[in-house]
């Protein structure tokens, strides 16, 4: 997978998962791995872009918001978020965006 996702012509959504960890790994690497291979897998999803120093921040890209609403009810992925609401961070906001526009080379 390329560390900067190759998304389709706008429009379509983004999720912006910001998160300050806890200390350890508690699984996490693990499950980190899992959930983007789990999502890879959903209907709607186009890619993934992800980086950790102080503060991580994960953007997913999704088709529209019902393939969005769908990941964030999977049931394995439903597990991930209790999880790391007991043991994985000490905050984390989750941001959904509709992306009107894009351009790079």
């Amino acid at each position: 997978m390329s560390l900067i996702a190759s998304t389709p012509k706008p429009p379509y959504y983004a999720v912006i998962f910001t998160s300050l960890r806890t200390d350890g790994d508690n699984g996490y690497g693990e499950m980190a791995v899992r959930m983007v291979e789990l999502a890879a897998k959903q209907p709607g999803f186009l890619g993934v872009e992800s980086v950790r120093e102080e503060v991580g921040i994960t953007v997913s890209y999704w088709k529209d918001l019902e393939s969005i609403r769908a990941w964030k009810d999977d049931l394995e992925h439903k597990e991930a978020q209790r999880l790391g609401n007991e043991r994985w961070y000490s905050s984390f906001k989750v941001r959904v965006a509709r992306v009107e526009r894009e351009y790079g080379i």
